[in-house]
């Protein structure tokens, strides 16, 4: 136990022990109240005299002063109450505000300790602080770079460390590259152009600590309160015995004096925020967190991973003529499963989502940053980058162009030495990234700004999506330090991220706060609050509860400094003696206690609809199958650029097929199994009607895309190119925006989303 727990311990030991020895009449419960009295003045003289030595008072002050008062007119009675009533209070602000250590072994224990350095006799294995400038170092596949350098050959890296994105890049011989990168290809060798404790990463372990130990302690709600209330109690004490010449009477009025309503209905107010935010998946590790996240005015948010999934996407797949899609995931998923690629991954899922049978491959290999090969049905397919001194077809350059234009992955497949297909892959936002943006605005933060590591065209595209307040992009960790520091200059900052890159900042905001379910360890170490279960709208959920915890706890002191003014004064009459203002304050601590305990409760959170989760969660997993019946329906279009050709027919009647076969019931099985439940939750019928009239306008386009085929038995007629075009078009907007409006304000209700 603590020591505040071990004083609580004996001071109600102490108290009931002379309730028992009372009938006697021996006189022992004096000297047992003294003694309690006693016990609990002694660590609170301790803990005011640190005070006054860093030059500041508060509420521990006039606690000593009433007990101490007690003990001089001999009230020992009302002096254990008093004594039982400031334990209870420090033990209750202990366990609120018990900071954890800021640990930073996940940052200490990534960093390498040894260095493949070439000699004269081959390579040899050094300790990494003895590399030295200009030395050449050999980085093995897998390693984290030991030091900063330059690089003597093409190598591919893995900078997730550093700048937050996932994929591997390829730096070109000559290009400078930090420490703390992981080398994701073959061996590389690199010059030395710093020591160790010189390199990127041994300053981010510095500055990580730097910013842990400038944090100072927050000032106690109950003794910004006690700078004013202090003064009146003593000069309402000092006036009463100056005019009643009686010490009993201004004894009386500093024990109702004693600020156990701030001692007390501020911690529980705090802690019950605490436990609340723990029910809704936020772990916030002390009560000053708690309280500072209660007034945060700026909020600093990391892009990947944070604010998105954090792993791309296959959103579309662009085929040569006469390829379809399925034939070319069929492809690429054949070669990419023997891959560790996240790339890979991501083209795996896409031909699943797609019902693609994956087939095996053979003499796979791959090249780090170029792409994998492997023989599939005699033919050789590479999945990648294009092959060197291949042929760019029309089709090809248009998908180029479409790549930068939607700033996205451009993954080729290449059969036999020719491009055959394009896989295009994004890094998409959180479905529930936008609402949690609105609910931040809504609880009272000013400004929003993306602090990413990642280029300035993708950052700025995700911020325009969210509607964030400002972008600074291609950020370091020195450069994400002093952000937060220049915003903390004019409020309280809050970070949130989830990379090793993030950790530095995270330490040194006001608040840090970590996506703890794939964050790193070091950012989970550096954080003041965890998200546990990597959802973004727990963020707005914990700014909700912090601000109504420290609104409950204003309350609550308030209320009970009302109620102790009122208290001395009747005292200061000679109306209360000593033990009976002790009993007094009790009753008003009770009250400021019972008031205090509101935050427990859940406040305006929408309450369990089992229906309403389970047909949330099936329609979620609906909208992820039907990606490839959307991607269709572009597909479709840009086949018309073409001209009436067989496959443009052919694809135009395959995107109509899935129309009316998979996206159409999916459509009509929202509107009257969805959307009626839905109704109920929302509070209305009319709060689903926008998107009912979604539903009508998707199938008018697909009525009107049948209309044509039926005019078209022999085949698509040059006249119609047009306007099938403009209804393909039209149609994939329109399912692209309902099926977002969808995502992000419906099915992110679901409990457990």
């Amino acid at each position: 136990m603590s020591r505040h727990t071990w004083t609580l311990t004996a001071v109600s030991a102490l108290l009931v022990a002379g309730f028992a020895a009372w009938p006697a009449g021996l006189g022992v419960e004096r000297w047992l109240w003294g003694a309690a009295t006693a016990g609990a003045l002694v660590p609170s003289v301790a803990r005011v005299v640190a005070d006054l030595r860093r030059r500041r008072y508060g509420a521990d002050l006039l606690a000593v002063l009433a007990l101490a008062g007690t003990l001089a007119v001999g009230e020992y009675l009302a002096g254990a109450v008093v004594a039982l009533m400031v334990a209870t209070g420090q033990v209750l602000e202990a366990a609120a505000a018990r900071r954890a250590a800021r640990d930073l072994s996940g940052l200490l224990e990534r960093a390498p300790r040894q260095a493949h350095r070439r000699a004269a006799g081959g390579l040899v294995t050094v300790p990494v602080d003895e590399v030295g400038v200009d030395d050449e170092v050999v980085v093995l596949s897998g390693e984290i770079v030991p030091v900063d350098g330059t690089l003597r050959a093409e190598g591919v890296l893995d900078e997730s460390a550093l700048t937050g994105e996932p994929e591997p890049v390829v730096r070109p011989s000559g290009e400078t590259v930090r420490s703390g990168t992981v080398n994701a290809g073959p061996a590389v060798d690199l010059t030395a152009a710093a020591t160790a404790a010189d390199s990127t990463y041994a300053g981010m372990v510095r500055l990580a600590e730097e910013a842990a130990a400038e944090r100072a302690p927050i000032a106690r709600l109950a003794d910004r309160v006690a700078g004013w209330f202090l003064p009146l109690a003593l000069l309402i004490a000092g006036s009463a015995w100056l005019v009643s010449r009686d010490a009993v009477i201004a004894v009386a009025v500093l024990v109702t004096a004693t600020p156990c309503p701030l001692l007390l209905a501020v911690p529980i107010a705090v802690t019950g925020g605490m436990s609340r935010a723990s029910r809704a998946g936020i772990v916030v590790r002390d009560g000053a967190a708690l309280e500072l996240l209660g007034r945060t005015t700026t909020l600093l948010l990391d892009k990947t991973g944070t604010v998105t999934e954090g792993r791309p996407e296959i959103t579309d797949v662009v085929c040569a003529p006469g390829v379809t899609p399925e034939h070319a995931l069929r492809l690429a998923a054949a070669v990419e499963q023997y891959s560790l690629h996240v790339l890979a991954a991501a083209v795996l899922r896409a031909a699943s989502r797609a019902g693609v049978e994956v087939h095996s491959a053979e003499d796979v290999s791959e090249s780090p940053g170029r792409g994998a090969t492997g023989r599939v049905g005699g033919e050789t397919v590479q999945v990648g980058r294009i092959p060197a001194g291949a042929e760019v077809p029309e089709w090809a350059s248009a998908v180029l162009r479409r790549g930068r234009l939607d700033l996205a992955t451009v993954i080729w497949v290449t059969v036999d030495g020719e491009l055959t297909a394009a896989l295009l892959g994004r890094d998409r936002i959180r479905p529930d990234a936008v609402r949690t943006m609105r609910r931040l605005h809504a609880a009272g933060v000013r400004r929003v700004v993306l602090l990413t590591g990642d280029r300035v065209d993708t950052s700025t595209e995700v911020a325009a999506m969210l509607g964030l307040d400002e972008v600074q992009a291609e950020a370091t960790p020195e450069d994400k330090i002093s952000r937060v520091r220049r915003e903390g200059e004019h409020g309280t900052v809050v970070m949130v991220g989830d990379g090793i890159n993030d950790a530095p900042a995270l330490a040194v905001a006001d608040v840090g706060i970590a996506l703890g379910s794939r964050g790193s360890t070091a950012a989970v170490q550096s954080a003041d609050a965890v998200i546990v279960d990597d959802r973004i709208d727990r963020l707005a959920d914990a700014m909700e509860i912090a601000r109504r915890a420290r609104r409950v706890a204003s309350q609550s002191g308030v209320i009970g400094t009302a109620l102790s003014l009122a208290a001395m004064i009747v005292s200061a009459l000679g109306a209360l003696v000593p033990v009976a203002g002790a009993l007094v304050q009790e009753a008003i601590d009770v009250a400021v206690i019972v008031n205090s305990l509101r935050v427990l409760r859940s406040g305006a959170r929408r309450g369990t609809h089992p229906e309403a989760d389970t047909l949330l969660g099936r329609f979620a997993a609906e909208h992820e199958s039907l990606q490839p019946v959307r991607a269709s329906v572009r597909q479709a279009a840009d086949a018309l650029s073409a001209g009436a050709t067989p496959a443009a027919d052919a694809a135009v009647r395959r995107a109509h097929r899935l129309l009316v076969d998979e996206l159409l019931p999916h459509e009509n099985a929202e509107e009257t199994e969805l959307y009626p439940v839905l109704g109920g939750v929302l509070g209305s019928p009319e709060e689903t009607v926008t998107m009912s009239r979604g539903h009508a306008e998707i199938a008018r386009l697909c009525r009107r895309l049948g209309r044509h085929l039926d005019t078209a038995s022999d085949g698509i007629a040059p006249e119609q190119i047009d306007d099938l075009r403009a209804t393909l078009y039209g149609l994939d907007a329109v399912l692209t925006l309902h099926f977002a409006q969808e995502e992000e304000g419906y099915f992110v209700l679901r409990e457990g989303e």
